[in-house]
């Protein structure tokens, strides 16, 4: 029963990271269709039909950025996000497949993002930025207990066959 509900716990990581995979992959090809777009325009559709104010401090600092952005930083950002995927896949099918290196993974690669989170916090407070930080130290941790455990179970183990 243990070792079921250990795998139905780290099976739920490994969906997450391939949803955040997939999600990035989408928006990956989401960048690749603004090549050779005229991106100002895009940019002010975008932020019209959101219901912003052109005006406004983020939308004006978004449009700003977007009125400088080149096909070639486009291509970049969108072999980025790829890039970023690539990796969210390759954890997401160790984890399903119970590999012991994408457990590691999954607690390295998700402990990287917690100072930064944390960060964020400091700069500004909201629902979005504290509930990720809540999941990904929930994540963490219980990757990290569930590395913890089974090493512990190993020890039991190597100890009651030298007995």
């Amino acid at each position: 029963m243990r070792t079921m509900n250990r795998a139905s716990g780290i099976r739920l990581v490994a969906a997450l990271e391939a949803g955040k995979g997939l999600l990035v992959v989408l928006a990956g090809f989401g960048l690749l269709t603004l090549v050779h777009k005229d991106l100002e325009d895009v940019a002010e559709t975008l932020v019209l039909r959101l219901h912003l104010d052109p005006d406004g401090r983020l939308p004006h600092v978004f449009l700003d950025l977007v009125s400088r952005a080149a096909d070639i930083q486009v291509w970049t950002l969108a072999l980025l996000a790829f890039g970023y995927a690539a990796m969210r896949l390759i954890e997401a099918y160790g984890l399903w497949h119970r590999a012991r290196w994408a457990e590691w993974f999954a607690v390295a690669s998700g402990g990287i993002y917690i100072p930064l989170e944390i960060y964020e916090l400091a700069k500004g407070l909201n629902w979005y930025k504290v509930a990720a930080l809540v999941i990904n130290i929930a994540i963490v941790a219980y990757m990290a207990w569930m590395l913890w455990d089974a090493r512990q179970e190993r020890i039991v183990r190597r100890a009651g066959v030298e007995k």
